[in-house]
């Protein structure tokens, strides 16, 4: 099976840079599967994880806050606005945000404060989404 050269940044770090058979991730539209030879496309990516079957059968988990998705035919970059290892995500954290989001849900003030605290809560509920995913693969 060919590979697909796959590059996973923030604007932190390089998170993962190497081969790949097969990437997975949440596109604007839905779940996108990615092989070698894609057709190119240029997409906004939600909150959630990337999936990477590395060119060994290994896999690699990154979860990202949104960003943006190209593909190439032999290659993919996930520019993220922030991107995690599986292997670096902090349940107690995430639980801890989500909470801090319901609350602020309840007690808003305005409609801005309602939309920042769905968008916090949307944050940390994908978070643990990817580390449940994240385990299950262990």
């Amino acid at each position: 099976m060919s590979t697909i050269r796959v590059d996973v940044v923030s604007a932190e770090q390089s998170i993962f840079s190497g081969e790949a058979k097969f990437v997975a991730l949440p596109g604007e539209n839905g779940e996108l599967g990615i092989l070698h030879g894609h057709t190119p496309l240029i997409t906004r990516i939600r909150p959630g994880s990337v999936r990477i079957e590395k060119a060994d059968g290994d896999e690699e988990f990154v979860f990202v806050a949104g960003g943006y998705l190209e593909v190439q035919p032999d290659h993919v970059t996930v520019l993220a606005d922030t991107a995690i290892r599986g292997h670096d995500l902090d349940e107690a954290k995430a639980l801890e945000s989500k909470r801090r989001a319901e609350e602020a849900m309840q007690n808003r003030s305005s409609d801005f404060d309602l939309a920042l605290a769905q968008s916090e809560f949307a944050m940390a509920a994908a978070q643990l989404a990817a580390i449940a995913r994240f385990r299950r693969k262990r």
